[in-house]
This record gives structure tokens, sequence and C-alpha cells, in this order.
């Protein structure tokens, strides 16, 4: 009789230590699953807008092409504008990275610029990036200048006592 009751008090601790071991290990998933959210949550976002170009398209435009030939290549511009005594088309995209809850920051710019001659034909294209830009408050719609701190006396004689060339 006394054997049969030790055998079932070393089940108890078995079950016992096993249950433990089972909650310790089920614990440690948990711990896992909520440090890998928790991770992910700060990882970078990665946002692009506007056209996405692949290098080959960029080959089929040539110099002599119509406004209706780039415009099927390429698609429609972002914007377009007069330039000189031609026109040009812009493809503008963008790409911004954001961790988490702060301020998106731009990462990247293109701009594909393909200019027109005056008779509707591709005249030369280009590329700019985020280096060639220059900073602009769309919402102000001011660019940055350089301030000159000086008074209106200052400004009215700042050009006194600087030779002018004149035609005669």
């Amino acid at each position: 009789m006394r054997l049969l009751i030790d055998m079932r008090r070393k089940d108890r601790d078995h079950t016992g230590r096993a249950s433990a071991r089972a909650a310790r290990a089920s614990l440690r998933m948990c711990a896992a699953i909520v440090a890998g959210l928790a991770l992910t949550a700060c990882g970078e976002t990665i946002t692009k807008h506007g056209h996405q170009f692949q290098d080959n398209d960029l080959q089929q435009v040539g110099t002599g092409m119509s406004q209706d030939q780039v415009r099927t290549t390429l698609g429609t511009p972002t914007t377009t504008a007069s330039v000189g005594t031609g026109s040009a088309y812009y493809y503008i995209s963008s790409t911004q990275g954001q961790t988490s809850f702060f301020k998106s920051v731009e990462k990247d710019r293109k701009v594909l610029a393909v200019y027109f001659s005056p008779l509707g034909t591709v005249d030369r294209v280009a590329n700019y990036g985020l280096k060639d830009g220059k900073v602009f408050d769309y919402v102000k719609q001011q660019t940055p200048t350089v301030a000159r701190d000086e008074g209106i006396l200052k400004s009215l004689f700042r050009n006194l006592g600087t030779k002018q060339l004149g035609l005669e």
C-alpha cells in the first residue's frame, strides 16, 4: 500500500513540474512575441509617391519624339510648363520614410524633365534628384531667401559710391 501512495506522489510531482515548465515556456513565448511586435512597430515605413520608372522606360524616350509618343511611353506627366519657346513635361516621384510616430522624412526625389522644341518634338531629357532641388514650402508658396537685416537708409544708400557703367 505504501508503495502505491509513493507512486501517486511521484506522478503528482512530475505533473506539477511539467505544468510549471509548460507555463514558463508559454510565458517566454508570449514575451518573445510581444518583443517582436514592439520591434516591428519601431521599424521604418517607406512610402513612394508619383511616377515609378524602370530604366528601360527612360531609354525609350529619344530626341525627335512627339508629345503624344512621350505621353504613350511614360504616361501622363505630373505637371507641364512653358520653357522658353518650347514646353516641358515633368514626371515627379518621391520616397519618404517614417519611423513610428515621428515626422516623415523625404529620402529621395526624382524629377524627369522632357523638354520639347517649339515644333513639339523632344529636344532633350534631364534627370534631377534631391540634391539638385531647392526647398519650397507649398503651403506658404515662398522660396527661402537670404535675408538682409538692414534699415531703410542703408538700403537706399547701399549703391552709393559704386561705379555705374552706362552706355554713351
